[in-house]
């Protein structure tokens, strides 16, 4: 395979991944969950494992966050560009 081909096959099925609702922030939790059982019980670091299982929380707020500040926004830029969106004073 060349490397344009690799290329165009990672970016769809990247593009697929988050047409579906599963971006690259849903698979770093999911993989850091993943992380924290190997290392709570295949290493049997219990510390290690827990302070990983801590990460998913962090990571899905952080995107929650930022995704509400994007649609706070454009809710801003869209109320400022309506025209009858304020009051005349009489």
């Amino acid at each position: 395979m060349s490397d344009t081909t690799d290329v165009d096959e990672v970016s769809g099925i990247a593009q697929e991944l988050d047409d579906n609702g599963i971006g690259p922030v849903v698979l770093a939790s999911v993989g850091s969950v993943m992380l924290a059982l190997y290392y709570y019980y295949v290493k049997g670091d219990e510390q290690r494992g827990q302070f990983v299982g801590l990460w998913p929380s962090s990571i899905l707020a952080l995107a929650t966050y930022i995704k509400l500040t994007e649609i706070k926004n454009v809710l801003d830029d869209h109320v400022s560009e309506d025209p009858h969106g304020s009051e005349d004073e009489s």
